[in-house]
C-alpha cells in the first residue's frame, strides 16, 4: 500500500460497445474526506463509469486501484466488498415493501435457531439507522410507495451507509427532489464528507457541483477532457469543456411561424413533475423544450398526448379547450406524437415497413370492407421518397432497418394522419447525421403546411439550429424563453443547468450553508 497513494483511482478505462467506444482513455481519482464531481453532456460516458465502479460493466482496458493496490471489480458484490456503494438515480425500492423491509432486504435478522424474521429487530434497526444518518424519524411499518421521493432516497442512501462504505457514488440524487429537498440532502452529504467517506457525485447541475464538491472531472464523448479545482473555475468554464467546440448547423434555418397562435398552455401543473407551466405556441413554429433529467419538459410533452396522469390547468387547441386523459384523445383532435423509445412504444419490428407506416391510415384505405392495396402501396411509396427511407423494399421487416431509418418510418406513420400539432420526444436519439437532416427537413416541410411542431430534446445543437424558440426547464418550472436564432448551445445548457440562476436564486445561499428544512 502507498501512503500517498489517493483511496480510490481509476486509470486509462476505456470501454466499447459493439465497436463503438463509450469511454477511451479516461482516469479520474477520489480522495478521503473529499467531494468529487463528475460531469458532461448526455453520452458523454458517465453511465457506463459509474457502471464499471460499481461492476456492473467490464472495462475493455486499464484499471481501478484501492490505496495503490489493483483491483478486480466484476460483480456489485465484489464493489460492496471493497467499500463502494453506488447510489442509483433510479430509486430501486420495491414498492410494496415497508421501510424495515426495503432497507434490510436481504440481511433480515430472524431468531436463533428459527427460520422467522425478527420484524421487531428490523424495525428497530430501521429507525436508528435513519434518525442516525440524517436525523430523520420515518415509520418503519410504512410502504415505500407511500414515502416521498426524499424519503425514498433517505432510505436508498441508509441501505448503502449500513454496509460501512468508504467511497459513495451519487448518480443524478437530486432529479426528482423539490429545493428544500436538496439542501437537506446537500446537508446529509456534507455530513458524510466529515466522516471521511470519498464521494463522487455526478449531476447535470452546475450549481450543485459548485456548491458542494471540491473537484470537478468533465467527461465528453468518453474523454476525461478537463479536471479542475472548483475554487479555481468558472461556470462559464466548465459548460465550455463539456460542449467542446462548436459544431456546423445540419439544416438551413427557414420561418414560417405565424402570426396566429394554435396552442395555449395555462397553469399546467403535474404533482412531481412540472408546476404551473403556461405558455403559447404558433402555427408553423418549431416550439423547443429541453432541460436536463428532473426538469419535467418530457413529461410536460407526454401532457400533452394523454400520457401523463393527474394533470391540471388549461390547454386551449385552436380556440377550443382541451385537456387530453388518452392518447385516443389527443389523436381525434389533431395531434400526433414521436416517442422517444421507438423499440418499445413507436413500432412493430416483426412487421412489414409498409404495415408500419400504413397502420395510422387504415381507415382511409378502406374500400367496400377492404384495403385497397394500390392506395396503401402509393401512400408507402411516396413516404419512403419523400423522407428518404432506406430499406430493402416496403415488405422487408422493419428490424432489418438501421435506426434512423426506424425513426423515419415512425414519422411517416404519423404524417399520414395529417395532423395540427406534431409532438416529437428526442426525435433523433441513435440517428445518424444524415438521417437527422432528413427529419429536420420533413419537420420543417410541416410547419410550412401550417402545422405546429414542438420537439422535446437534449441535443443542443438541433434546438439552437432548427428551433424558433426554445422552453427552458429546471426543476418542473420553465426557467427560460430563448429565441433560436439569437441563442446558442452555451447559453442554453447554462440556464438548464442553473449557471445562469445560481448567483440570483434565494436557495442558492440555503445550499451553501447546508441548512436543513
Amino acid at each position: 500500500m502507498s501512503e500517498n497513494a489517493p483511496l480510490l483511482a481509476l486509470h486509462h478505462i476505456s470501454k466499447a460497445f459493439d465497436g463503438v467506444p463509450a469511454l477511451r482513455d479516461v482516469s479520474l481519482t477520489l480522495e478521503a474526506g473529499n467531494i468529487h464531481g463528475l460531469i458532461g453532456h448526455n453520452g458523454a460516458g458517465k453511465s457506463t463509469l459509474i457502471k464499471i465502479l460499481g461492476g456492473l460493466l467490464a472495462a475493455d482496458e486499464g484499471q481501478i486501484t484501492l490505496a495503490g493496490q489493483p483491483q478486480r471489480i466484476d460483480s456489485p458484490r465484489a464493489a460492496q466488498a471493497r467499500g463502494i456503494e453506488i447510489v442509483h438515480q433510479e430509486r430501486l425500492l420495491a414498492p410494496t415493501l415497508t421501510v424495515a423491509e426495503a432497507l434490510l432486504l436481504g440481511e433480515e435478522p430472524s431468531f436463533p435457531g428459527l427460520p422467522l424474521l425478527n420484524r421487531r429487530r428490523m424495525r428497530q434497526i430501521a429507525q436508528q439507522s435513519i434518525f442516525e444518518y440524517f436525523g430523520l424519524r420515518l415509520n418503519p411499518d410504512s410502504l415505500v410507495s407511500d414515502l416521498s421521493v426524499a424519503e425514498q432516497q433517505v432510505v436508498q442512501i441508509t441501505r448503502a451507509l449500513r454496509h460501512s462504505p468508504r467511497i459513495l457514488v451519487f448518480d443524478e440524487p437530486t432529479a426528482a427532489l423539490a429545493r428544500h429537498e436538496v439542501a437537506s440532502l446537500f446537508h446529509a452529504i456534507r455530513s458524510l464528507r466529515q466522516r471521511g467517506l470519498a464521494i463522487l457525485y455526478v449531476s447535470h447541475y452546475l450549481d450543485e457541483i459548485t456548491d458542494l464538491c471540491q473537484q470537478v472531472t468533465v467527461l465528453r464523448d468518453g474523454r476525461d477532457v478537463a479536471q479542475h479545482r472548483i475554487s479555481q473555475v468558472s461556470t462559464q468554464q466548465l459548460i465550455t469543456d463539456m460542449l467542446g467546440d462548436e459544431q456546423k448547423s445540419l439544416v438551413q434555418r427557414q420561418y414560417h411561424r405565424r402570426d396566429e397562435v394554435m396552442l395555449r398552455v395555462e397553469n399546467l401543473s403535474a404533482a412531481g413533475r412540472f408546476s404551473d407551466v403556461s405558455f403559447t405556441a404558433q402555427r408553423g413554429e418549431i416550439l423547443g423544450i429541453t432541460g436536463l433529467l428532473g426538469s419535467g419538459g418530457k413529461a410536460l410533452v407526454r401532457s400533452l398526448f394523454g400520457l401523463e396522469s393527474g394533470v391540471t390547468g388549461n390547454i386551449t387547441l385552436l380556440e377550443q379547450a382541451f385537456l387530453p386523459r388518452s392518447p385516443h384523445e389527443a389523436v381525434n383532435r389533431g395531434i400526433a406524437f414521436v416517442p422517444e423509445d421507438r423499440r418499445a412504444n413507436g413500432i412493430a419490428p416483426e412487421l412489414s415497413v409498409r404495415e408500419n407506416i400504413a397502420v395510422t391510415s387504415l381507415a382511409s384505405l378502406v374500400k367496400k370492407l377492404f384495403i385497397d392495396q394500390r392506395r396503401e402501396r402509393a401512400l408507402v411509396d411516396a413516404n419512403i421518397a419523400d423522407l428518404g427511407i432506406r430499406a430493402p423494399g416496403a415488405e422487408a421487416p422493419l428490424r432489418a432497418l438501421s435506426g434512423g431509418n426506424q425513426q423515419k418510418v415512425v414519422l411517416a406513420k404519423w404524417l399520414n394522419t395529417q395532423a395540427t400539432v406534431y409532438l416529437l420526444d428526442e426525435p433523433t436519439v441513435g440517428v445518424d447525421i444524415g438521417a437527422k437532416a432528413e427529419i429536420y427537413q420533413a419537420l420543417q416541410r410541416l410547419t410550412a403546411q401550417g402545422a405546429l411542431v414542438i420537439i422535446f430534446s437534449t441535443d443542443l445543437l438541433e434546438l439552437q439550429s432548427l428551433c424558433d424558440r426554445i422552453l427552458v426547464m429546471a426543476r418542473g418550472n420553465i426557467v427560460k424563453i430563448l429565441q433560436g436564432e439569437h441563442t446558442d448551445h452555451h447559453e442554453i445548457l447554462a440556464w438548464a443547468a442553473g449557471a445562469e440562476r445560481s448567483s440570483t436564486r434565494p436557495e442558492a445561499a440555503i445550499l451553501k450553508q447546508g441548512v436543513t428544512s
